[in-house]
């Protein structure tokens, strides 16, 4: 039998030490550690896929919780089945004893421990929900109150007014144009546009 381990942490400035620290207690050599650095919304995941390849009957998987294992209900529960079922392994979550299907191997067992999980996946998919919802209430509310996202505009050229009016006068080409200004043709285009707007507005507002 052969024991793996499996860590995940969301981004690549998350410290999966803890993770480290608790499956090496538990006997799990470091060949046999598998880490991704990545969102568990889904299992497309290069080590959690070569892990997987190397599973086999009788073999043990290690986890330290549910959600380092995945976020996503559904596919949770699809990867459990295929680990358990098709593969014949077992899954021990440390950080939850009711999730280690070495114990309790009756169909009672196994009933409190799909039990177990369902609860446990649906709450932590509820909660990257709620997360979501959460960080999109807060974008709306910001924009309503004029707060800009993206990067800043990149601020034009000081020859931007002489390369246009070169242009407007078929003195060079569009792409020409662009070219010197730096940027695409439908940008200096577009950015054309919105200075000539601009200054009928000044004009305008100056006539008052």
């Amino acid at each position: 039998m052969a024991i793996y381990g499996y860590m995940r942490v969301s981004t690549r400035e998350q410290n999966e030490q803890r993770q480290r620290d608790a499956l090496a207690a538990y006997g799990i050599p470091p060949k046999n550690l598998y880490i991704d650095k990545q969102s568990g919304k889904d299992f497309v995941r290069p080590a959690y896929k070569r892990l997987l390849w190397r599973i086999r009957e009788g073999d043990l998987l290690v986890v330290k919780s549910i959600d380092r294992l995945g976020r996503n209900y559904r596919d949770v529960m699809e990867q459990w089945r295929v680990i358990t079922k098709e593969k014949g392994a077992d899954i021990k979550v440390l950080d939850m004893p009711l999730l280690d299907t070495t114990q309790a191997k009756d169909l009672l067992g196994t009933f409190i421990a799909d039990m177990v999980l369902q609860l446990l996946s649906f709450v932590a998919e509820n909660e990257r929900d709620a997360i979501r919802q959460r960080q999109a209430e807060g974008i709306a509310s910001a924009k309503a109150r004029g707060v800009k996202f993206g990067r800043p505009a990149r601020p034009l050229p000081e020859n931007f007014e002489k390369i246009c009016e070169r242009w407007l006068r078929g003195g060079i080409s569009l792409q020409d144009a662009a070219y010197a200004a730096g940027m695409p043709r439908s940008t200096f285009y577009r950015k054309m546009r919105e200075q000539k707007k601009a200054g009928s507005a000044d004009a305008a507002s100056n006539s008052f």
